[in-house]
């Protein structure tokens, strides 16, 4: 499988459609109706649910019942939900907010100055308006930006946007802090499965890991109800940390059959288990699937900050836990292969992670 050097169809930006006054959308971007979202469907009981909020305040005390009331919340979200919401986390509201808008500012630039970024499918670099190579696939209703932060060796910042003046160095900033938090969550995710605290990290490879950040920019749509800003999917990576519109939201995730409408707290990251930890962990963390749903008052932006594996080590579950009772659900993969898998194919669903599972280990 090799990566396919351009797209195979002509890009138009989305924003430009949204902007052009349109008032139904074009054919390309029209969901099958079983993945239309259900917006005039009212249930109380979705409308009220919210993924679990956590507050890691106590994680950075000396309170020792605190700290491991807080490690069982998030590991029991990480376990039941794949989603969470944290609190008090460690990276500045201020900084948070500063990020947001200067990227909103970028997507609001002249059309010929965001052209300049524009990206192809062989690395994703830039600004972009598809994700998937499929020719003739259904569209989704979003542009983005996408950039890598870590490793040092594909850090360019001459592929990251020079207007607004500030992005580069606030982007730079936020990605410090955010790859800090991400490490925190990861030691409690290894110490509660019974390992050390660095035992989930090394998997990643220690200190030499990736990181990469794309920039959800979902304009208005006239027909939300036909389209989503995001088709279904579960992030192929290790863990995502979101930052999301704090005045719009937009993120479903899927439990237990139905899409929860995530009411996103102020000034909180939603963290999100990655497809890499659903196989590290043997199935004992879950990747679970989420979509985006849009409407025709707001747009919205979202910036999502990607914790990921040292692109060419395999990826394979913990020996430790794997047993006799649960056999290695999966084969090994590095997150090169596994990427270039996804991205080949577009959004899919929770099928992707699924497929690779190993076959002895299903046919009971």
């Amino acid at each position: 499988m090799s990566n396919p050097q351009d797209w195979p169809e002509p890009i138009v930006r989305v924003q430009s459609l949204s902007e052009s006054g349109l008032h139904t959308i074009p054919d390309r971007y029209i969901k099958p109706p079983h993945d239309r979202p259900s917006l005039t469907i009212f249930d109380s009981t979705v409308a009220e649910a919210n993924i679990p909020i956590i507050d890691l305040a106590g994680l950075f005390s000396d309170d020792k019942v605190l700290h491991a009331r807080i490690q069982d919340e998030i590991f029991n979200a990480a376990r039941h939900w794949g989603f969470f919401q944290v609190l008090n986390h460690g990276v500045m509201p201020e900084l948070m907010d500063r990020a947001r808008e200067a990227w909103r500012d970028f997507f609001h630039l002249p059309m010929e100055m965001k052209q300049a970024y524009a990206n192809s499918p062989k690395t994703y670099e830039g600004y972009g308006s598809r994700l998937g190579v499929q020719k003739g696939a259904i569209l989704d209703w979003s542009d983005y930006y996408f950039l890598h932060y870590l490793p040092l060796s594909l850090k360019d910042y001459n592929k990251w946007p020079a207007s607004p003046t500030d992005l580069r160095e606030v982007v730079d900033e936020y990605g410090r802090e955010v790859v800090k938090l991400c490490g925190r969550v990861m030691k409690v995710l290894s110490t509660k499965l019974g390992m050390r605290e660095d035992h989930l990290q090394n998997a990643f490879g220690g200190d030499d890991i990736g990181a990469c950040l794309r920039v959800n920019f979902y304009p208005k749509c006239p027909q939300p109800d036909l389209t989503l800003g995001l088709s279904s999917h579960s992030d192929p990576g290790g863990l995502t940390m979101l930052l999301p519109d704090h005045q719009v939201s937009g993120l479903q995730v899927r439990k237990d059959g139905k899409w929860i409408t995530v009411k996103p707290a102020r000034h909180a990251f939603i963290v999100n288990i990655g497809d890499q930890i659903q196989v590290l962990s043997n199935a004992n963390y879950k990747s679970v699937e989420h979509r985006v749903i849009v409407n025709s008052a707001h747009e919205r932006v979202s910036l999502a900050f990607f914790y990921n594996p040292k692109s060419d080590i395999p990826i394979e579950p913990i020996k430790e836990l794997v047993t006799p009772d649960k056999p290695a659900l999966y084969p090994p993969m590095t997150f090169d292969e596994y990427r270039l898998f996804i991205r080949t194919r577009g959004p899919q669903g929770k099928s992707q992670v699924e497929s690779l599972k190993s076959p002895r280990c299903c046919s009971a």
